[in-house]
C-alpha cells in the first residue's frame, strides 16, 4: 500500500466545534488521535429517531478515508452494541477532501470530523433508567506511513417516554457536521454522463456559468483518480472530462458521487450514464 502526505486543513468551522464541545466521558484513543461518541438527544424516546456522532480528533498532519478511500487506505469500519429495540442507519459521510501527490489520490479527512448515524428506536421499545450504547470501530490513520487501529467507544442515556430534547453541550457540534455534508441538489439542475473509450463526460446544466468543479466517485475503480479533471465552462454550466480508471473493466450504469463546485458547495448526484436527467 502507497502512503500520502496530509492534505489541506478542514473547514475551520468544524474543526472549532469538534475540538471545543464537551463531552460526557473521556474520548478513546487511536493512533495518532482520539474518537468519542457523541449523542444529539439527552435521552432516547420510543418511536423517534436521533443521532449519534463518531468524533474523531487527529493530530496535525494525520488523517482517515471517506467512504471510497481513493487510490489506498480504507474508510473507518463500525460495529454497533445496542440495546434490543434500537437500530443504527448508515453512517452519512462529510465530502471529503483530496489528499496526497500528483500520482497518487486519496479521499479523507484531517485535523477534525465527525461521522452521524441515524439511531432508531421501536414504538416498543421499554422505558428505563439508563442504556449502554456501544461501537467497535476499525481505523487507518495515515501520512507518510499508515497506522491501523482499533477503539471502542460507548456513552450512556436514559430511555424516557417522553419526546428527546437537543443536548445543548453538542449543538454546536451537530449543526457543524451537517453543514460538512454534501446536498440535495436543486430540482431544476440537469445532468448527463456520457461514456467513452477512455473517459466519461459529465455535462451540468445549472442555470448559471460554473469555472471550478471537483468530482469525488462514490464508487471505487471507476475514475482514474489521479488524472486532472478538466472542465469547459458554458454558459448554463459546465462540461467535465473524468479520465476511467484502468481497473475498470465494463461498463456502470451510472455515476454516483460528490460535486464540489467554487466556495466549497458540495452537491450529491447520481445519474445514469447515457442519459439526461434531473438530479435528484
Amino acid at each position: 500500500m502507497k502512503h500520502l502526505p496530509a492534505s489541506l486543513p478542514y473547514f475551520s468551522l468544524l474543526i472549532l466545534a469538534l475540538t471545543q464541545v464537551p463531552t460526557a466521558r473521556a474520548a478513546t484513543s487511536i493512533p495518532h488521535g482520539t474518537v468519542d461518541l457523541i449523542a444529539e438527544s439527552q435521552w432516547i424516546a420510543p418511536g423517534n429517531e436521533t443521532y449519534f456522532g463518531l468524533n474523531f480528533r487527529l493530530e496535525k498532519g494525520w488523517h482517515i478515508y471517506w467512504v471510497n478511500p481513493g487510490d489506498s487506505g480504507q474508510p473507518p469500519r463500525v460495529e454497533w452494541h445496542l440495546p434490543a429495540g434500537l437500530s443504527a442507519g448508515e453512517l452519512e459521510w462529510p465530502a471529503p477532501r483530496r489528499l496526497g501527490t500528483s500520482t497518487i489520490v486519496d479521499f479523507g479527512y484531517d485535523n477534525a470530523v465527525m461521522l452521524l448515524v441515524p439511531l432508531r428506536a421501536s414504538s416498543t421499545l421499554p422505558t428505563q433508567q439508563a442504556a449502554l450504547f456501544g461501537a467497535e470501530l476499525k481505523v487507518l490513520v495515515c501520512r507518510e506511513i499508515c497506522i491501523p487501529g482499533k477503539a471502542k467507544v460507548s456513552l450512556t442515556l436514559p430511555i424516557k417516554s417522553m419526546p428527546p430534547e437537543l443536548d445543548v453541550r453538542t449543538r454546536e457540534l451537530f449543526t457543524a457536521a451537517r453543514e460538512s455534508l454534501p446536498r440535495r441538489v436543486p430540482a431544476d439542475w440537469e445532468f448527463q454522463v456520457s461514456s467513452h473509450k477512455d473517459s466519461f463526460l459529465l455535462t451540468a446544466k445549472l442555470g448559471r456559468q460554473i469555472t471550478q468543479a471537483t468530482f469525488f466517485p462514490l464508487e471505487e475503480s471507476q475514475v482514474d483518480n489521479s488524472a486532472p479533471q478538466k472542465i469547459v465552462p458554458v454558459a448554463t454550466g459546465f462540461q467535465l472530462t473524468l479520465r476511467k480508471s484502468d481497473q475498470l473493466l465494463k461498463p456502470i450504469k451510472r455515476l454516483k458521487g460528490v460535486l464540489e463546485l467554487a466556495g466549497n458547495q458540495t452537491y450529491l448526484i447520481d445519474v445514469v450514464v447515457g442519459d439526461t436527467q434531473s438530479a435528484r
